[in-house]
This record gives C-alpha cells, sequence and structure tokens, in this order.
C-alpha cells in the first residue's frame, strides 16, 4: 500500500490506476468461490480469521496452503477430528508456524509473533460447559497482544464463587470483562452491577428446555436490567474477543494522544 502511495505522489501512476491496484491488493482469490481479504488487519487492526464451518476440506485446506497474509492468521470453528483429517495436507511450513487450541477449536498460523499491547481483558464463564466459547475469545485477544485473565464456572446458581474472583478481576485492573454464559443467562447482569468497565456478554447454546439452543440466554442478556452491557451473538466467542480488541485500541490509542 505504502509503495503505490509513493508511486501516486510520484506520478508515476495516475489516482484511477492507484485505486485499481488498491481494489486488486485488498482481495486475493483462490479457486473460483474464494476471495480472500489480504488487508483486513491493517485495514480494521483485528486478526484475520477463516471460519471454517460450511466449508469443504478442499477448500479449508486451498485457502490455508494459499492465503496470502503478513502476520497472523486464524482458523475457527475447526474441531479436533477435522483438524487431524486434514493437517497432512497442509504445508509443511504452516505446520510449523500453526498452533491448534483444542478447547477453542482454533488453528492460529503466525509468521510474525503478536505485538503484545497493555491493558488486559478478564473473562468469566458461568459454568464449565461455556468453557470452549470463552476459549474462542481468549486465543482470538492473544493472537492480537493481549493479556487475558480468565476464572471459569463461578456462575449465579453458587454466587459465593463470583464475588470472590471479581476482587481478582479487579486488583489484576482489568479494562474490559467478558461474560460467557447459557441457561437463563443471568451473569453478566450481575458482574454489570458491580464493575465499573464495559461488559460483552455471550449467550451460550448451554442449556435445556426452553433455555435450548441458547435463545433464553440471548434474550435475557438482550433484556438486562444493567445499563450499558454489549451482547454478543449466541456462541459467538470470536465476536466478543474482536469488540474487546477494538475497545483496548481505543483506550491504547487515547492514551498514546494524552502522553
Amino acid at each position: 500500500m505504502r509503495d503505490i502511495l509513493n508511486k501516486l505522489l510520484n506520478g508515476e501512476l495516475s489516482i484511477d490506476e492507484a485505486e485499481e491496484q488498491l481494489r486488486i491488493m485488498q482481495t486475493q482469490e483462490v479457486g473460483e468461490n474464494i476471495k480472500f481479504d489480504t488487508m483486513r488487519e491493517e485495514r480494521v487492526g483485528v486478526p484475520e480469521a477463516v471460519y471454517s464451518q460450511g466449508k469443504t476440506d478442499a477448500d479449508l485446506v486451498n485457502i490455508i496452503n494459499n492465503v496470502q497474509f503478513s502476520k497472523q492468521l486464524m482458523i475457527t470453528r475447526l474441531p479436533k477430528d477435522r483438524f487431524n483429517r486434514i493437517k497432512n495436507q497442509l504445508n509443511k511450513d504452516i505446520l510449523e508456524k500453526g498452533t491448534y487450541y483444542e478447547e477453542a477449536s482454533i488453528l492460529t498460523i503466525n509468521k510474525v509473533e503478536p505485538k503484545h499491547h497493555p491493558g488486559k481483558v478478564g473473562i468469566i464463564t458461568a459454568g464449565t460447559a461455556d468453557v470452549p466459547v470463552a476459549e474462542e475469545a481468549r486465543i482470538t485477544l492473544k493472537q492480537a497482544g493481549y493479556d487475558v485473565v480468565r476464572t471459569y464456572d463461578v456462575g449465579v446458581a453458587g454466587i459465593h464463587r463470583l464475588i470472590d474472583k471479581i476482587t481478582v478481576l479487579l486488583e489484576e485492573k482489568v479494562d474490559v470483562i467478558i461474560t460467557v454464559a447459557g441457561m437463563e443467562g443471568a451473569l453478566p447482569s450481575v458482574v454489570a452491577g458491580l464493575v465499573n468497565m464495559p461488559i460483552i456478554a455471550v449467550p451460550t447454546s448451554t442449556g435445556y428446555g426452553v433455555g435450548e439452543k441458547g435463545f433464553l440466554a440471548l434474550f435475557s442478556m438482550l433484556q438486562s436490567c444493567a445499563p450499558g452491557i454489549a451482547t454478543m451473538n449466541i456462541d459467538n466467542g470470536y465476536g466478543a474477543g474482536i469488540y474487546a480488541i477494538t475497545i483496548m485500541k481505543q483506550i491504547e490509542k487515547h492514551v498514546n494522544e494524552k502522553y
């Protein structure tokens, strides 16, 4: 991108030619049906991710082996049995740079290790069944270079557990808290009533009866009586991690401007 700007300033390219090259730069076609966004991280500041569900094994292998990325790449919603099925088809250098996180169902490929950023994000789950979604958020934050303080299985069914862990998060001076819960989804409301920082709520599909598939938790979080909670879609740990990253980047930006 900088090279194109320099050529434009030096008169080597017209504005129309520069615009055309920028459009081409931002998309890489991999086969007939895949158009990969090569400039997402530079443009919006979040790590690029490939969503595995709905793609064939052949398409997924093609993407992983052939897409052009400069720093990091995440492959999300990749269960262990599927990773084991395709890993022998991946390029050797990809596997050497890759790390598979079973609980999060994520494969990360880092050509460059993420730059560490100041600040911390807390992640709380109501139950152990909510941990996979929380781990998806944690690995997303890790890929962006942020520290995470996690405390799992501290839901409102035993609220004495939560109060103690909230104290730990406050002592760690976290800037944002991601709360992950299924069943009735009460956890974000309780947490938001105890702390003075942004709360990101993630409903999960853990539950049964009227709570089946996570809709009750979603509606509960949207209807929370505690103001200022940002609610993600059901099981969307990646989205929660990305939203936390955008908050953290804005904090860092204003701190840098101040000093």
